[in-house]
């Protein structure tokens, strides 16, 4: 309750239909637990920007997806400096290709490392890898972002995986793979790109099965495992070390009243590559 005793109300954009389309949602807060004084509280961070993550289906519509909000007061410490609109899609791009590396002691300069798919997570995981020293190969099923992979981002290498010769003669040759894809695909040519101990992890989300064939793992002791985001220290590890790297993510600021045209051009996989809300300079109530 406010002072006069009515429930307090915000205004936040909400999906109330099976079209997914999100328009303005007045709702009433709930109370956060009472205070030492005995007074009521509410649970009111302040967001200042908001990025959406976008796999596989219509993120309104109860398909895979996530997203992440920056608080700059409760959430994590963003490095002095570090404007927010960039800590939004770090936190969640950034952190989800940082974490896996750090913790299967991938860290260390030397290694030749593998990006599978170059999108919105595997555009940070090129550069995380390569301000860590790897030579990075980033592996795609078409050779239409090569320009984007080896002139834009850095990579070293450019591997369409449709192509045989050239994947055979890359066999058994990198130490990790980060595998970014959101959809079904077969792992064996993954695997067999892999060193022995080679380790191929599994960071996007995918809502179909997954197939390989066991002696694929078991000639070079291979390993597949899974990420997925990362603790509260590796995300601050993370925006410090973007930030002594110099490293950002390629985003497009938009408002809130353009969030239905952004969800479409995910779908048309029209961003390159993350959209973020510019919550605090929207017009929440705006139709």
């Amino acid at each position: 309750m406010d002072s006069s005793g009515a429930p307090r109300t915000t205004t936040g954009w909400a999906a109330r239909d099976p079209s997914g389309v999100l328009s303005p949602y007045t709702y009433t807060l709930r109370s956060c637990s009472p205070c030492k004084s005995g007074k009521e509280q509410y649970c009111n961070n302040k967001i200042y920007t908001y990025g959406d993550v976008y796999t596989d289906g219509q993120l309104t519509q109860g398909c895979f997806a996530a997203s992440m909000i920056v608080d700059q007061k409760f959430v994590v410490k963003i490095p002095e400096g570090m404007v927010v609109e960039q800590a939004a899609p770090l936190l969640c791009a950034g952190v989800t290709v940082y974490s896996p590396l750090s913790h299967f002691g991938l860290k260390q300069s030397g290694l030749r490392g593998g990006i599978l798919g170059l999108g919105g997570g595997g555009h940070m995981g090129v550069k995380i890898a390569k301000a860590m020293g790897h030579h990075v190969t980033v592996i795609s099923s078409s050779d239409k972002k090569r320009l984007e992979a080896l002139e834009h981002l850095g990579a070293d290498e450019y591997l369409v995986s449709s192509d045989a010769t050239a994947m055979e003669e890359a066999a058994d040759s990198l130490d990790y793979i980060l595998d970014t894809v959101p959809a079904f695909h077969h792992l064996e040519a993954y695997l067999s790109l892999l060193r022995v101990d080679g380790k191929l992890i599994l960071i996007g989300a995918s809502n179909a099965p997954l197939q390989f064939v066991s002696p694929m793992l078991s000639v070079g002791r291979k390993t597949i495992a899974g990420s997925f985001i990362g603790s509260m220290k590796e995300a601050e590890e993370m925006l410090e070390f973007c930030k002594e790297k110099g490293l950002s993510s390629m985003i497009e600021v938009i408002k809130m009243d353009y969030i239905n045209t952004a969800f479409q051009r995910l779908e048309n996989n029209d961003v390159k590559y993350r959209f973020v809300v510019d919550v605090a300079g929207s017009n929440l109530h705006h139709q």
